[in-house]
């Protein structure tokens, strides 16, 4: 009897559908000959540091570094009840083989090796290797499995990954926490992705706007500009000299076919959806999933733009879709869908591209919530988009000159573009901005609209339409993150690397996703950021906190630098092709993570850092007079000292006590409350909750015995 062992049960029931079907019973589906089971994610994992040594599970900067002498593994608690079922079925005594199919990936290699790996199970292993879920294709591949041991450079790699992220997160948290007295939430991903927000926001910051002048001549629907000047003189020459008429030297037009946008991979869609609806990547991977579990779109967590040609047939029948061409684009009944431009084999290294299911097909979105109804309707336009018709633009470049006082020509320029057929961008305008980058380069409003003549030629020389003039500007600085530009720097992260072997690691998506994190798990980073107050949103932007300067500050330069995580992959990389020894590998990312906690000891005995520059004082403690700062979401006396027992709770071993809880009758405070608090003010809030249940609105003061209390006669009412 053999078992096959998929990632989630959805791909389960398709695997098992695929090869004929079966009775679900027992946690598993039962087919003719063989069981079909599944994982939970990863249902084994790294035991915490308290399971090696007793003296790990507190934090105690003397037990440093952490470096276990074996490894040990657990099953996740959260996940107890699918593991029992797992290992009762591959258990079961007429059970002779087993079959990977979990994701085609490293993790997906990692995943099935740790369950093996426990179970102690030495039954031979095949692996069914397929990035599509259609019946199809899951029939080719079982029919071309090949050996696991095929893939032991895979499943190498993915352990290393596994323990050098552990390794590193477990010895820079802790030892840069306790040194500095802060906490400190450190990560291969997460900390290389703030230092992004917080060298960007340094760069906005420290931004001296610088003037410039700009010649402008109206021409009647259209504008001549001159190049930048530094001097306001030269520019009301260059004015002055074109009032007099300016020679039309050159006129260039030039159709431009824009190809269609491909099909969305996550971090695709999610700054689509970010950027039109305001939507976070977390939700929208959220409602994305909830479609994937209703069977109305395909597989999330992908990183790819494209499908296979197993998958042309079902994309084919969701074009003729008629209940999808009327919902979602009827511009597409004009065009002729080209569907082989969204197909490329060598392209797919795991799961395909995000494309809506036959069943969406069928079904009334108005029983959907509005996030999922949202994003099931853009995931179904950009299919339509990535096979239609190219959109066609006439773009019209006009160079000219004017005679300057002392014999000089003065150049200017004009350029518009206009949409000739709008092709792909009729499916949804929303996506598709009329704006080109001639356009945008016009930071006049009145640039933006111009119509340049059709008859216009070059040769003749034209008199201005109205006064000339001179437009004063600055130099602007670089925009701050969006979620959804942040996203697409985790995605593009090659690109702040000089070197060309390390963007080609990071960029090679072939075991891993391409740049740093995965689209399953760049969300969740920024997520992270937030809740440990690294970062802030500020409408629709993303800016660095104070703590999370400070944490950039103090930390060694690796751990916020991509090139790490672009070195990690190489050495990876090579350990999956079989150009690198794994035990070497593991033992140069070792040997650095260990060296850790004496790189933290250093940034304090140098002076490079201290408390101060780590923390911020809203203020001193009513109690004591020390500065009362924030750790984690708390704010708190400086004084206090609280160390992590064997249970994982936190208890006070010093200080004052005193504390300012982040959430009082159910309304969370923020950092300008507290700020607000110390500076003598109350803060009014509406919308607190009283033990029985009541809603009502006070204000709060400081109070040293209790951190915060109301005052009810300021809003004129009596207490609940």
């Amino acid at each position: 009897m053999t078992v096959v062992i998929a990632e989630k049960r959805s791909v389960a029931q398709a695997v098992a559908a695929a090869l004929g079907g079966g009775v679900e019973r027992d946690g598993m589906i039962v087919c003719d000959g063989m069981r079909v089971t599944w994982a939970q994610g990863h249902l084994v994992e790294l035991a915490e540091p308290g399971e090696y040594r007793d003296e790990w599970r507190t934090w105690r900067l003397e037990t440093l570094p952490i470096d276990p002498d074996a490894w040990r593994w657990r099953v996740d608690p959260r996940a107890k009840a699918r593991w029992d079922a797992v290992r009762a079925i591959v258990g079961a005594p007429d059970v002779d083989a087993l079959v990977n199919a979990c994701d085609p990936d490293r993790e997906g290699e990692a995943i099935f090796d740790r369950i093996v790996s426990r179970l102690g199970c030495c039954l031979p292993v095949r692996r069914l290797w397929v990035a599509s879920l259609e019946a199809d294709a899951i029939r080719e591949a079982w029919t071309r499995m090949r050996a696991a041991g095929e893939y032991r450079g895979l499943r190498d790699a993915a352990d290393i990954r596994a323990k050098a992220d552990w390794l590193i997160g477990m010895n820079a948290s802790r030892a840069y926490t306790l040194v500095h007295d802060a906490r400190m939430n450190i990560g291969r991903v997460q900390t290389p992705t703030l230092a992004m927000v917080v060298s960007r926001d340094e760069a906005v910051e420290h931004h001296v706007p610088v003037p410039y002048w700009v010649a402008v001549a109206p021409m009647g629907g259209w504008h001549l500009e001159s190049s930048r000047f530094d001097d306001p003189a030269a520019a009301r020459a260059a004015a002055a000299a074109a009032a007099h008429g300016v020679r039309i030297d050159r006129v260039e037009r030039r159709l431009v076919h824009e190809r269609p946008p491909h099909l969305y991979d996550l971090t695709g869609l999610q700054k689509d959806m970010a950027r039109m609806h305001g939507m976070g990547a977390a939700a929208t991977l959220a409602a994305l999933q909830g479609l994937y579990e209703r069977k109305l779109a395909t597989y999330p967590r992908t990183d790819s733009n494209w499908i296979t040609h197993d998958d042309l047939p079902t994309l084919e029948a969701l074009l003729r879709a008629d209940s999808l061409v009327d919902r979602y684009a009827p511009a597409m009944r004009s065009m002729t869908a080209r569907p082989q431009l969204t197909v490329d084999d060598a392209r797919v290294a795991g799961h395909t591209a995000i494309l809506p299911t036959m069943r969406a097909a069928g079904i009334d979105p108005g029983g959907l919530d509005e996030d999922m109804r949202l994003v099931l309707a853009r995931v179904a336009r950009r299919m339509f988009e990535a096979v239609a018709d190219d959109r066609t633009r006439l773009r019209v470049r006009v160079t000219a000159e004017a005679a300057g006082a002392n014999g000089e020509p003065v150049e200017f320029t004009a350029a518009c573009a206009h949409v000739v057929d709008a092709g792909w961008s009729a499916i949804d305008p929303a996506t598709a901005p009329d704006t080109d980058d001639a356009e945008e380069d016009a930071e006049d409003g009145d640039a933006r609209r111009d119509v340049i003549p059709q008859n216009l030629e070059s040769g003749v020389t034209l008199g201005p339409v109205g006064a000339t003039r001179v437009r004063e500007g600055h130099t602007t600085p670089p925009k701050r993150f969006t979620e959804a530009s942040l996203l697409s720097a985790m995605e593009h992260a090659s690109r702040l690397l000089d070197d060309r072997s390390l963007r080609d690691a990071l960029d090679d998506d072939a075991s891993h996703s391409g740049g740093i994190g995965t689209p399953a798990t760049r969300a969740d980073v920024i997520e992270k950021l937030l809740r440990c107050a690294y970062i802030e949103r500020r409408g629709r932007t993303l800016v660095s906190t104070h703590a999370g300067r400070a944490l950039v500050s103090v930390v060694d330069p690796r751990l916020c630098d991509v090139a790490y995580t672009a070195r990690m992959e190489r050495a990876l990389s090579d350990v999956e092709h079989g150009r690198a020894d794994p035990a070497s590998v593991m033992a140069e990312f070792r040997s650095y993570a260990v060296s850790i906690p004496a790189l933290a000891r250093s940034t304090k005995q140098d002076g490079t850092a201290g408390t101060n520059s780590v923390r911020e004082s809203f203020g001193p403690c009513p109690r004591c007079g020390t500065d009362v700062v924030r750790r984690g979401g708390v704010w708190t006396c400086a004084s206090n000292r609280s160390e992590k027992d064997g249970d994982g709770r936190w208890h006070d071993t010093d200080g004052c006590g005193f504390r300012i809880w982040p959430s009082v009758a159910g309304v969370r405070l923020t950092d300008a409350n507290v700020r607000a608090l110390f500076s003598g003010r109350s803060v009014a809030r509406r919308g607190f909750t009283s033990k029985k249940g009541t809603k009502f609105d006070a204000a709060l003061v400081l109070d040293a015995d209790h951190g915060t209390r109301f005052e009810f006669a300021r809003q004129g009412r009596r207490q609940p």
